[in-house]
C-alpha cells in the first residue's frame, strides 16, 4: 500500500512539472559564443544543455552560431574544452517570442597532476630488474674503455677510413710511382728463390696434411 501512495505521489509530482514547463511560452533562442578574452574570436563547437528540459543537448556551428526552441526561464548551460562553463537564463516575457544573445567563455587552465607510467606491473617484478641492474660507468671508466688497445683495434677493423688516410695512401703510392718510373720493377715469377719457398711451403703443407 505505501508502495502504491508513493508511486501515486511521484506521478502527481512529475504531471505537475510537466504541465508547469508546457505552461512556460516558448522562445526562439539564439546568440553566437565568443572568447571572453578576445571578443573578436569566436568559439565553435560548443556544447549547448537546457538543464530545465531534461538536459536536451545542442551544439553551436563552426561559426559560434547556436539557434533552438525553449521555454521562457529555462537553464541554458554552455560549455566547451578548455573554458570555464558559462550558465544562461532565458528571460521571461521577451520580445516576439525570441531571444538573440552573445554568450562569452572564459579561458580556463587546468593544471593536471603528473602522472608516471612505470613498465613493471607489480613490485616483485620492479625488485628483480632492480637487483640485476648494471650500474652505468662514470666518466673516467667510461674514457678508460674507450682508449683501451682492444677498442682501438676493434674500431679499426670495423670503421671505414677517412679522408686523411685516404689522401695520405694515395701520395705514398704517388712517391713510390715516381721513385720507381725511372727503374725497372723485378718480376717474382722470374725470381728462383721465390720458386723456392714456394715449393717448400707446398711440400711442408703436404707433409703436414699427411700426418
Amino acid at each position: 500500500m505505501k508502495r502504491l501512495l508513493g508511486i501515486f505521489i511521484f506521478l502527481l509530482i512529475s504531471a505537475a512539472a510537466f504541465a508547469q514547463q508546457q505552461d512556460k511560452p516558448l522562445v526562439q533562442f539564439s546568440g553566437v559564443v565568443y572568447n571572453a578574452d578576445s571578443t573578436s574570436v569566436i568559439v565553435p563547437y560548443v556544447t549547448v544543455t537546457n538543464k530545465s528540459s531534461h538536459n536536451q543537448v545542442f551544439a553551436t556551428n563552426y561559426k559560434g552560431y547556436f539557434s533552438f526552441v525553449a521555454h521562457e526561464q529555462d537553464t541554458i548551460r554552455f560549455t566547451s574544452v578548455g573554458y570555464a562553463p558559462q550558465i544562461v537564463v532565458i528571460p521571461q516575457s521577451a520580445k516576439e517570442k525570441s531571444f538573440v544573445t552573445k554568450v562569452y567563455l572564459k579561458p580556463q587552465v587546468i593544471n593536471l597532476p603528473t602522472f608516471r607510467v612505470f613498465p613493471w606491473a607489480t613490485t616483485d617484478e620492479f625488485k628483480k630488474d632492480f637487483l640485476t641492474l648494471k650500474v652505468a660507468d662514470d666518466d673516467l671508466e667510461t674514457a678508460r674503455k674507450n682508449l683501451a688497445r682492444t677498442t682501438s683495434i676493434a674500431a679499426r677493423s670495423t670503421l671505414a677510413r677517412d679522408a686523411q688516410e685516404i689522401s695520405s695512401y694515395n701520395l705514398n703510392e704517388m712517391h713510390n710511382t715516381i721513385l720507381n718510373s725511372h727503374s725497372l720493377v723485378p718480376n717474382p715469377l722470374l725470381n728462383p728463390i721465390a720458386w723456392g719457398t714456394l715449393i717448400k711451403d707446398i711440400s711442408s703443407g703436404d707433409k703436414s696434411r699427411s700426418q
